[in-house]
């Protein structure tokens, strides 16, 4: 069993993905945290280490590389801007979940989990998303903006993580039986 979760900063992927992790019993892994390990390896800031990205692909390889070895073990929530995209290159069968809210949204719970001010973290947001569309579209011929290639599409600026993770789990039993009914709360 594999379940990705994907969308922008902000949309709630880890929260909604720790949550999953937590219900199945299978790790959480982030793209997020390699990527920022390998920035602060290299003593650089996050938007200095994209800017980095931009020209030197091998990184993004890297660390999609190892993304890619996750999904082919399966028995995780695998959580990145890639994840689906991932294992739809490896043809693992995964649910592909792609989160998404409103730029104010994302921009508010950034802003209150860096305590840093939302209008920064909104131009923040737009530069990471940009770097990261143009960078994944240059390596990849990935269209960021394409969300035909996940299987639930949900909106998060309204609905509590708790029933995102309800609804993920409630699919995830449907695709894959047992393994993931477990998670099911009833």
């Amino acid at each position: 069993m594999l379940i990705t979760i994907s969308g922008l900063p902000g949309s709630g992927k880890t929260t909604v993905a720790r949550l999953l992790s937590r219900r199945l019993g299978v790790p959480h892994v982030y793209a997020g945290d390699l990527y920022r390990r390998e920035a602060g390896e290299r003593a650089l800031s996050l938007e200095a280490f994209n800017r980095l990205a931009e020209r030197d692909h091998s990184i993004d390889r890297a660390l999609d590389a190892k993304m890619a070895e996750y999904a082919r073990r399966g028995g995780v929530v695998l959580e990145g801007r890639l994840a689906a995209f991932i294992a739809l290159q490896e043809k693992v069968d995964a649910l592909k979940v792609w989160l998404t809210a409103s730029d104010k949204m994302r921009a508010q719970r950034v802003s209150q989990r860096e305590n840093s001010d939302s209008i920064e973290v909104l131009r923040e947001n737009e530069e990471r998303q940009r770097s990261d569309a143009k960078r994944y579209r240059e390596i990849y011929g990935f269209d960021l903006n394409d969300t035909s290639i996940y299987d639930l599409v949900l909106d998060s600026d309204h609905e509590h993580p708790d029933a995102l993770a309800e609804k993920i789990l409630a699919c995830a039993a449907d695709r894959f039986g047992r393994e993931a009914g477990r998670g099911v709360q009833r």
